[in-house]
């Protein structure tokens, strides 16, 4: 049962990740293409912790969050550099 539940988490977030891709490359606005390289580095990391609970080991853990420290500051510097020009002050 668990087998039919991640397949089918997996098949919802890899949609959700080709929704993000799509707002992406035809987001009418510079705040929707961040909030979609957002959304889009979440739906990593929820595939990243169903790889390691399909695989059973621990490693993807730490690895979803390394992920998510680098999404976190990625997000927070183009956000910066779109709203004053420069990421450093």
């Amino acid at each position: 049962m668990i087998t039919y539940a991640l397949l089918f988490a997996f098949g919802c977030f890899g949609i959700g990740l080709l929704f993000n891709l799509w707002r992406i490359a035809t987001g009418p606005d510079t705040a929707d293409r961040i909030l979609a390289l957002d959304t889009m580095v979440i739906n990593i990391i929820a595939l990243l912790i169903l790889y390691g609970i399909w695989r059973g080991t621990a490693v993807y853990y730490e690895a979803s969050m390394l992920i998510a420290m680098v999404g976190f500051v990625s997000t927070v510097a183009y956000c910066r550099f779109v709203l004053r020009g420069d990421i450093i002050e």
